[in-house]
């Protein structure tokens, strides 16, 4: 008998007496989950942060065109990354439960939604100067903008199908695998960066072009490695990674109806950050550079604690598959005080010491000494404001990823559809109607985030998360692909019947 089927069976009690370290789901076995992903999301914030300086000291036009390129093909993104990225609750809960064979074929169905979505999202690439001219940035800007968006879409494909098969080692909890990945990408990206964007080592200079093309190359090579991982005969054995690449109909239709909630989520979420930074963007140079500079150094805060998040919904998705909500409970409360207690340090460093993350973007710059300057003492000031919403946004985002581990995602999409309208339609409001400034802008941004981490605290307490699964439980018989044909009605609602348990009538 397993460890997980004997959990079941005899569930041993929360020591109260156990250490915060030792006791389960407590410190040691949160970090062990949750450092390797931090660290993979600082290694992106890196990239980020020096492919965007890298861009500056070319030009403040460049770097801000980037970011905006970059938001918007990360809209572009959400709703497929969603759902493959939610194989990783599927692959936690199989692990509970101890259903390894299953887990080969949830990570393949996510990769056959990346390979449908793939020549959806190339279709972009001729709609780009239609989607950047709606912003009204200027014609130099609105001609980078295009040309770096363009050319990430040619690696959208390989960033989905990375996704699914990164979830793989992420759900059964061996996260330093997609560490090391993700760092190894990262450091070739970095490079790729510094020979294309300046022209080195027989490589053009393609300035931000240069900067797009690292980034696109980079994810192909994280695809042809998770693969090369994937495939070897270990895991066939034991998870079917091989046998279970078939498109199987009834897990596929459980995929999506648990994770197109949650890419629709994350659609209307980043769209309305979108609307946001694009409508702000229209408030001039100044303006536009000083947000991107304050959104840039922001992922310092927001990246690693998206790393709890996702080791959030691991966990809660491997002690629920156990019939352990309440070490799912353990293991939420302690990432969120890990992640608040690193969101306020960051945040103090960010009031105190603005300048530690500023620097580096003014080294080499191509404006004016007096318009850095400006620049400068605005990005100080919005610094300000992330440090405001920072905490908010912590407990925002464990919340989140505890609820998705469940199977709560459509009152997360529910909420979420509310929110993000409120947010572009205010943000229009603001800039275009009431011609508010920068700070009344932000002040939005803090509004908005303290008023989703509460509305997500409330339903977390509710409890209604402790009762859902995602996955085919012991008390509920499992249908195969070649019984479909004869089940259709009897297929397609078992999601419905097991989440209704927790979710809202």
């Amino acid at each position: 008998m397993s460890s997980a089927d004997q959990a079941k069976i005899d569930p041993s009690p929360i020591d109260a007496k156990a250490s915060w370290w030792h006791r389960p789901a407590g410190g040691r076995e949160v970090l062990q989950v949750a450092l390797p992903l931090v660290v993979s999301m600082l290694s992106v914030t890196v990239m980020t942060f020096v492919d965007r300086m890298f861009l500056n000291w070319s030009s403040s036009t460049a770097m801000a065109a980037a970011f905006a390129g970059s938001i918007v093909w990360w809209a572009s993104l959400c709703l497929p990354m969603g759902i493959c990225g939610y194989v990783n609750t599927f692959v936690s809960q199989y692990f509970g439960d101890d259903q390894p064979k299953q887990i080969g074929a949830a990570v393949w169905q996510g990769v056959w939604v990346a390979v449908a979505a793939g020549p959806l999202l190339l279709a972009l690439v001729p709609l780009a100067p239609t989607i950047f001219a709606f912003a009204q940035h200027g014609v130099e800007s609105t001609k980078q903008e295009t040309v770096y968006f363009q050319i990430l879409c040619y690696g959208s494909p390989a960033f989905l199908v990375a996704t699914a098969l990164g979830a793989f080692y992420g759900g059964l909890g061996k996260t330093w695998v997609v560490m090391i990945v993700d760092t190894s990408v990262v450091a070739v990206n970095l490079l790729l960066d510094y020979l294309w964007i300046f022209g080195h080592a027989g490589f053009p200079e393609m300035g931000i072009a240069g900067a797009a093309w690292a980034t696109s190359v980079s994810l192909w090579l994280k695809v042809a490695i998770y693969a090369w991982l994937i495939l070897q005969p270990k895991h066939e054995s034991t998870y079917h990674t091989r046998t279970g690449i078939r498109v199987d109909r009834a897990l596929f239709r459980r995929l999506m109806y648990y994770g197109l909630p949650s890419g629709v989520q994350m659609l209307l979420d980043v769209l309305g950050w979108t609307v946001f930074v694009l409508l702000v963007g229209r408030l001039g140079h100044i303006e536009n550079t000083a947000t991107t500079l304050a959104f840039s150094i922001s992922s310092v805060a927001f990246m690693p604690i998206w790393g709890f998040g996702m080791a959030t919904s691991i966990l809660v998705g491997q002690k629920l598959g156990e019939d352990r909500d309440d070490l799912a409970a353990r293991a939420t409360s302690t990432v969120l005080w890990i992640s608040i207690g690193y969101m306020a340090l960051i945040s103090v460093l960010y009031v105190l010491t603005p300048n530690v993350f500023l620097a580096g973007f003014f080294a080499e710059n191509s404006d004016p000494p007096e318009v850095q300057q400006i620049i400068y003492s605005m990005a100080v000031n919005l610094l300000c404001f992330v440090a405001a919403y920072n905490l908010f946004d912590a407990v925002l985002m464990v919340y989140v990823s505890a609820l998705k581990g469940a199977g709560d995602t459509r009152f997360i999409l529910r909420v979420t559809i509310i929110m993000a309208i409120l947010l572009a339609s205010l943000s229009y409001l603001a800039v275009e109607e009431l011609k508010l400034g920068i700070y009344w802008c932000w002040s939005l941004a803090i509004g908005w985030v303290w008023v989703m981490g509460v509305t997500f605290f409330f339903r977390y307490r509710t409890g209604k998360w402790r009762t859902m699964r995602v996955i085919e439980t012991d008390h509920e018989p499992k249908v195969h692909d070649d019984e479909v044909e004869n089940s259709a009605i009897e297929v397609v609602p078992e999601p419905v019947m097991i989440a209704s348990e927790g979710a809202d009538t």
